[in-house]
């Protein structure tokens, strides 16, 4: 997406719309809709539709420090999506997801790492939370969502180490013990960020589902945040007709 002014923002209760771009609940689903040219190496046309379908929304709010200062929202963590892009091969459905983070400080202000992944899950889907605070304290938490929107808070399984990213951020995720997790498509790869689709197996049953890895540490890094304003387009004066 692309970096906008406020002269681009429009905002309704069921509306958000940057530029020309929008997300709006309509009938219990989620409605993206965008219009983006894409950043560097491959600047090409991204427009679209895409739509997720929450089985239920949760009122779940989980704070990520004691203070409170950062939440994690997870809206509709079992969902359906229905990928519609004007490019060929870029349509297809499948299991989604729709959560958000909410913070009255910068990320960096308060973490040091994190890693976060959810998979489907025995009717539902299960996430996982796992982070170290800058004071050295951590986070370390498994939830599974039913169908209708319930949330149990679950045993952690152990963590195990991943391979690294393409940029060497280091990753782990949950996993029965004995069992390997691994990268089965890469997403998102950055010096200090890294998305991708992992394999792992939880209670016996082997699935995949999206994980991330943030290492906050190397954002702090005075370099690393003017290569941002470089790969994020943006567009600080795009007014509506």
């Amino acid at each position: 997406m692309t970096d906008r002014g406020t002269s681009a923002l429009r905002q309704t209760e069921d509306c958000l719309t940057v530029g020309p771009s929008s997300m709006r609940w309509q009938d219990g689903q989620l409605i993206i809709e965008i219009n983006e040219i894409s950043s560097p190496p491959v600047i090409s046309r991204v427009r679209g539709r895409i739509t997720v379908t929450p089985t239920a929304l949760t009122g779940v709010e989980l704070p990520l420090t004691p203070e409170g200062t950062h939440i994690w929202r997870p809206f509709g963590p079992t969902s359906t999506i229905e990928v519609d892009l004007d490019a060929p091969g870029w349509q297809w459905q499948g299991h989604g997801y729709f959560d958000a983070n909410f913070g009255t400080r910068a990320l960096e202000q308060d973490f040091r790492y994190w890693t976060w992944g959810r998979y489907p899950a025995r009717g539902g889907s299960t996430c996982f939370y796992d982070a170290v605070r800058m004071d050295g304290s951590e986070l370390a938490m498994a939830v599974h969502f039913d169908a209708a929107g319930n949330a149990e808070t679950i045993p952690l399984p152990p963590k195990v180490a991943m391979r690294r990213s393409l940029w060497m951020v280091a990753r782990d995720t949950r996993a029965d013990a004995g069992y390997q997790p691994k990268q089965v498509k890469p997403m998102l790869d950055a010096p200090f960020y890294s998305r991708s689709a992992v394999r792992t197996r939880l209670d016996g049953e082997e699935t995949v589902g999206v994980h991330e890895a943030l290492d906050l540490t190397r954002f702090r890094a005075g370099v690393l945040k003017p290569m941002l304003a470089v790969r994020v387009p943006r567009r600080s004066r795009w007014r509506f007709e």
